[in-house]
């Protein structure tokens, strides 16, 4: 780990706890609204336990504290220069993150110091011109709820146009490309950014103009063995999925993980990630899926092999 679990979410929400029994009474109601507002939902299982137990000794039984002051969290060196690296990268940059005071910050690392090998080599063009206005336009468009007219070459090269009410941007990291879900539209749902070639804003729209699109989603379930950290990885790496965990002793969880059908290639990989510290048990579809991929795996490994050694 790069920093101290004292920066961890964990550290974000027992320091709103200490601030909270600093000012007043505190209750096991209030602690769990809390956890479950600045951490994972997961984290009631470590957090609750551990100040219950007096195990971090930041509260006593009766949720007091003998903390004077609210936790401070000052950004250090490391922390800048990890932020700084954030910020440099292209996709970040897209966003129009504010980079004031960090004129004199070296990086922590660079975007050419990983070699990606579980992604495809052709993702959107970030540092086009015309991509950046582009997403400028379609990300604020976003903003102030704005309709919007999209000129855009389908998956056929064939040049199309249409006025649509944009609802998000999804980025796959399997193909490194954004993509934009729209509403109201019978020709497209989503649209690929790389493809779009131009944008302008309309009029605004309300909120009772919005109805969200009914994704059909499929459940995978999964033990987990929490080594070096497994489940604290596997929470923020699906993040952006629905899911109950259960402890089912020590060390060892059982996850059920909700993904919309479309993405189903790239929720195997992505489980696959995890190696052997993570076994899907259902449905036998998905574990069929598994099996289908590892021997292809294996059968590319053997014919390069085999050609290496001709």
């Amino acid at each position: 780990m790069l920093f101290s679990e004292i920066y961890c979410a964990y550290f974000n929400a027992v320091a709103t706890i200490i601030g909270q029994a600093i000012e007043g009474p505190i209750d096991e109601k209030k602690i769990l609204q809390i956890v479950s507002e600045k951490a994972f939902s997961e984290s009631m299982l470590t957090i609750l336990p551990a100040i219950k137990n007096e195990e971090w000794l930041v509260l006593n039984r009766d949720f007091r504290t003998p903390i004077k002051s609210i936790p401070q969290m000052p950004l250090t060196t490391l922390q800048k220069r990890w932020l700084k690296a954030l910020i440099t990268d292209p996709r970040i940059a897209l966003f129009g993150v504010d980079t004031t005071g960090m004129d004199d910050i070296k990086p922590l690392f660079n975007i050419d110091d990983f070699v990606f090998f579980d992604r495809y080599a052709n993702g959107d063009p970030y540092t086009s011109e015309g991509y950046i206005a582009n997403f400028k336009t379609i990300f604020q468009a976003l903003k102030e709820k704005k309709r919007i007219h999209i000129e855009y070459r389908n998956r056929q090269g064939v040049l199309m146009n249409g006025e649509y009410t944009p609802y998000q941007l999804e980025y796959s990291a399997k193909d490194d490309k954004f993509r934009l879900e729209t509403l109201g539209n019978r020709y497209a749902t989503y649209i690929n950014l790389a493809r779009v070639e131009g944008c302008r804003l309309l009029e605004s729209y309300g909120d009772n103009k919005v109805y969200p699109l009914r994704h059909k989603e499929r459940m995978v379930t999964f033990d987990l063995q929490d080594t070096r950290s497994a489940l604290d990885r596997l929470m923020l790496h699906f993040s952006d999925c629905r899911k109950e965990t259960r402890r089912l002793g020590n060390d060892h969880y059982q996850v059920e993980l909700w993904y919309h059908v479309d993405d189903e290639t790239e929720m195997l990989i992505r489980l696959l990630s995890f190696g052997p510290v993570l076994k899907v048990t259902a449905p036998n579809k998905f574990i069929q899926l598994i099996k289908s991929r590892l021997e292809m795996q294996a059968a590319l490994k053997k014919q390069k092999v085999a050609d290496f050694i001709k």
